[in-house]
């Protein structure tokens, strides 16, 4: 038995390790580390070593769909990908091309998603084109782009080992990333420091050198309390605010008044607990701060990102090793999917579709004239729906119907759709919806490039067939751009999709296939001799000077109430990733995290008479779900945390809808729930 080993990287979380999976005659029978991976080092978490176990489960889609009499039924793709076009182009004619959207994927490659944003501009000619960083990382784009001029993460993955004090916030690292987790351990037994904040304890925090619990939905005041102790005792870099900043006059009265009392009244963090992390925080020499979905998924998730990166600067912990605003991408290529376009304000490389000069240069490229106003996103999307605004999606790799937040009122406005196609490789509860299925190819199954949270570019190389008739997404964009009459879309490989993208979006301009393979490039790599770049902003900020924004505390959207007493905050577990359709689908991992659950204090649960593992109902007001209750002491009183993976019992049901006015991103971390015995 020959058995092949092909390099690729991780489909799972946005750490972006690289690994080899194991082929035996066109199948797929394990997964090796790769030992010389920068990232990785020979390692991987319990999700990387399982990455094989979905490929060719058989619940994949193989062949397309059209509905027929209210039924979906087997076609051929001539005929799905007319319906489609036709489809598009009808509505398009009837209600102008903003009655179009088109969803791109975290789960899709670089070039699959520069194809989709050119399908919205160049094809269909709108804007109108968004992904779930709109639901995890869009206020990390927002916040980072007004404060530092570039909406990523300033640093690296490896130089988590190197610092001195690592401040974690909204991130159950060890359970989320667990790779960039183990680095911060790796710290942490050089001497360093670690800071946690969050409202449960994590397998993190209780390693940490300071474990604090703040209540949810009061991030601002506890990072401007920080500020506040900072300037008060003289620990912040008065030649770095000086010489690299704005505002500081500003922000010094905002933060004015939150004293450690006040902080701790509003967050619940006992006053010396916050002064004492303050002081760890300022006085180490070199300082990170890593955060994830907790910290962006607020109505004010913007504000929190510009409150760290104030944080950060009033230290001078920007523009060097080992510092720097790290945001944790949560999925293998949510960066990636920004960077090529994939948003409705932005071309490839972050150039803004209001900028005349941009615009004329993909104007150039892809001759034709482009819309100059920004499009809809994909939460307003929903609404838009409703009212009868937008009347057509083509949704690739995103599964809505789980994802998005008060799942009720998704399935509504889909449901108000006039034609609605789904480029999956699983059945999901989007593609129940569909009137057009196309079967796309997975991560195993084709070439191309994911971009990591730190910014590196990360190849994959093609290991096994797709499925019966499924395609590379790839391909099927580059068939719908054909056939929709755009110039343009004649590629032979996703290298030349690259190639096409590295000329139009400078970040990328001395990226390509065979560079990256070879060697580890972040961006911003602008020329074919450029090396890339490990840190952000080093000498200088893109913008000139850091902008230091003055924001201050403001309470969730929804606050509980007798009716509903508990504040629910959703997350994910070690075993499970994201809608769990491919988890879910790995024996090994199911196995170890098979059921929903909601986890309850000792103290609420006792008061309740909840007993661990009784069934109960949690509800707000928008649905109820039932499940079991984890009791534990890992959640502060008055705070349930339920794992978004499930559908049989799917927290956004019960989420918040509730916008961050900035970058659309709802509040999936902060709503009203009751909690009663079933």
């Amino acid at each position: 038995m020959r058995v092949e080993h092909v390099l690729t990287t991780c489909p799972y979380c946005g750490t972006g390790c690289r690994f080899y999976l194991q082929v035996v005659d066109n199948k797929l029978i394990g997964v090796v580390p790769c030992k010389t991976d920068e990232i990785s080092q020979g390692r991987l978490c319990i999700k990387g070593y399982n990455a094989h176990a979905f490929v060719q489960h058989p619940d994949r889609l193989t062949h397309p769909m059209v509905r027929d009499g209210g039924h979906l039924r087997k076609a051929t793709w001539d005929e799905a990908l007319d319906k489609v076009v036709s489809e598009v182009k009808r509505i398009s004619a009837e209600h102008g091309p903003d009655s179009v959207i088109v969803l791109a994927s975290a789960k899709c490659t670089n070039e699959e998603n520069y194809l989709f944003q050119k399908i919205a501009r160049a094809a269909i000619g709108t804007n109108n084109v968004d992904h779930c960083a709109r639901l995890c990382h869009a206020s990390t784009v927002a916040g980072l782009l007004m404060s530092f001029g570039s909406g990523a993460m300033t640093n690296t993955i490896p130089e988590f080992e190197n610092a001195d004090c690592v401040l974690v916030t909204g991130s159950n690292t060890l359970e989320a990333h667990p790779l960039i987790g183990a680095r911060i351990l790796r710290a942490h037994d050089k001497g360093a420091k670690i800071v946690v904040v969050d409202p449960r304890d994590t397998p993190l925090s209780r390693l940490a050198h300071s474990s604090i619990h703040q209540q949810p939905g009061t991030d601002i005041a506890w990072i401007n309390g920080m500020i506040k102790i900072i300037i008060d005792e003289g620990l912040h870099d008065e030649a770095f605010i000086r010489d690299r900043t704005s505002g500081f006059d500003e922000l010094r009265k905002i933060v004015e008044p939150y004293t450690p009392e006040k902080v701790e009244e509003i967050t619940q963090i006992p006053k010396q607990e916050l002064i004492d992390a303050a002081r760890t925080y300022a006085n180490a020499e070199k300082a990170m701060i890593a955060y994830a979905m907790g910290v962006t998924q607020h109505s004010n998730g913007t504000n929190i990102v510009r409150a760290l990166a104030n944080l950060a600067m009033v230290t001078g912990n920007v523009g060097r090793e080992s510092t720097g605003v790290n945001p944790l991408r949560g999925q293998c290529n949510v960066q990636g999917a920004c960077d090529a376009g994939g948003l409705p304000d932005l071309f490839p490389g972050y150039q803004r579709v209001e900028d005349a000069e941009a615009r004329k240069r993909f104007e150039t490229a892809w001759g034709r004239t482009l819309p100059p106003t920004k499009g809809t996103t994909l939460t307003c999307a929903m609404k838009d729906a409703l009212i009868g605004k937008v009347k057509a999606m083509i949704i690739f790799g995103e599964n809505p119907m789980l994802s998005d937040p008060d799942i009720a009122h998704v399935e509504e406005a889909m449901k108000e759709l006039e034609f609605l196609a789904v480029a999956e490789i699983f059945p999901t509860d989007t593609t129940k919806l569909a009137d057009v299925v196309l079967p796309g190819a997975c991560y195993a199954e084709k070439d191309g490039t994911f971009t990591s949270t730190d910014r590196a570019i990360r190849p994959l190389h093609k290991a096994v067939d797709p499925p019966g008739e499924a395609k590379p997404d790839w391909m099927i964009a580059c068939e719908l751009g054909k056939r929709l009459g755009a110039q343009g879309f004649d590629f032979s490989s996703p290298a030349e999709v690259l190639d096409e993208m590295a000329r139009l979006a400078p970040i990328y301009g001395g990226i390509s296939y065979e560079r990256a393979d070879a060697q580890v490039l972040r961006w911003p790599c602008p020329s074919k001799d450029h090396m890339g770049t490990p840190v952000l902003h080093i000498g200088g900020f893109k913008i000139g000077k850091g902008v230091l924004v003055p924001v201050d505390h403001a309470p969730p959207a929804e606050e509980t109430s007798d009716e509903y007493p508990f504040i629910l905050t959703t997350g994910r577990n070690l075993f499970h990733f994201h809608t769990g359709t491919m988890t879910r689908r790995s024996p090994k991992l199911e196995r170890e995290a098979p059921e929903p659950y909601v986890e309850v204090n000792t103290s609420d649960a006792k008061r309740l008479g909840i007993s661990n593992s009784d069934r109960v109902r949690v509800s707000s007001r928008r649905g109820e779900i039932a499940l079991k209750a984890r009791v534990t002491d890992w959640i502060m009183p008055g705070v349930i945390f339920i794992p978004f993976h499930y559908a049989e019992a799917a927290a956004n049901r019960l989420t918040n809808p509730a916008l961050d006015p900035v970058a659309k991103i709802p509040e999936f971390k902060v709503c009203a729930a009751q909690l009663k015995k079933a």
